[in-house]
């Protein structure tokens, strides 16, 4: 009887944390969750009913991925802001279903280099502000400084970006997928050409047709097989850390909340309330 009592008096307290984080939230955010939501069913919807398994599925994923900033939020007990919590929304839809779905990623030149920029600055801002969030936690004994928060920052960034790859490459060889999309070229430089095996890289230039067993491509060029579609990738997203590191850095050297940290740094709950004391 008191065991019942006691998970009833945790679900009423986890309803009641659900309110109040719904109450924070601003009418932008509420509006954009409702938006994507509806479009996502749509677009779920319309693949069922086309019998697109595959579709449905990344729908599916997608509303379980909108879900993750507040778990984040209860989880770590931090308030997302506006900013970020819309971009993340968002981006989830145009990776997802206008990338995937929608075929964005193909059909659109630089759509996944865009995503991949985007994604580098909010992965740099969760781990800017995990770190921000121990930094000022006074039960901690050191300080980190503003050089090796944004150092933290950028190689969190990174690190997501590298795993990411690495999923891509995984997921291309073991199920035979195209997630790391190939690259026509119209000249490569390689060892492997050298017919004296000394390392010398040889270069072929000029190159406009792709042979298979005899057969023409039709691509216009050399298929390269992800290599610089994964480089590219890798250095846009480096791009999008370093403008929230050097962000990060300046709000910390001046000793206050920035417009950008206001924006898109997420506040632990124990400082929130210490500001609106």
């Amino acid at each position: 009887m008191k065991d019942k009592q006691t998970r009833k008096e945790r679900r009423e307290l986890r309803r009641q944390d659900v309110q109040r984080r719904l109450k924070r939230k601003s009418r932008a955010t509420l509006i954009t969750y409702a938006v994507i939501r509806l479009l996502i069913l749509a677009v779920m919807i319309r693949s069922i009913t086309a019998g697109n398994s595959e579709n449905a599925f990344t729908c599916l994923l997608s509303l379980f991925l909108l879900y993750l900033p507040s778990i984040i939020e209860r989880k770590l007990e931090m308030r997302l802001p506006t900013a970020l919590e819309i971009t993340v929304v968002v981006f989830i839809f145009a990776s997802e279903i206008l990338g995937e779905i929608a075929c964005f990623y193909v059909t659109v030149p630089f759509w996944d280099k865009a995503m991949h920029t985007v994604s580098g600055f909010i992965y740099a801002a969760v781990g800017y502000s995990m770190a921000d969030i121990l930094n000022r936690d006074h039960r901690i004994s050191f300080r980190l400084s503003p050089v090796f928060l944004a150092v933290v920052a950028f190689c969190f960034s990174m690190t997501i970006g590298a795993l990411w790859e690495i999923f891509e490459f995984s997921v291309d060889v073991l199920l035979n997928k195209d997630m790391q999309k190939d690259t026509v070229l119209h000249e490569i430089t390689s060892v492997a050409l050298d017919p004296t095996r000394s390392n010398i890289p040889i270069t072929v230039s000029g190159i406009r047709d792709t042979v298979v067993n005899g057969q023409s491509l039709g691509l216009g060029g050399y298929l390269d097989i992800g290599l610089h579609d994964t480089m590219q990738d890798l250095i846009v997203n480096m791009i999008g850390a370093l403008v929230f590191s050097v962000g990060g850095f300046f709000q910390q050297k001046r000793k206050k909340r920035s417009k950008m940290a206001e924006y898109f740094a997420p506040v632990a709950d124990a400082e929130e309330a210490e500001l609106h004391e």
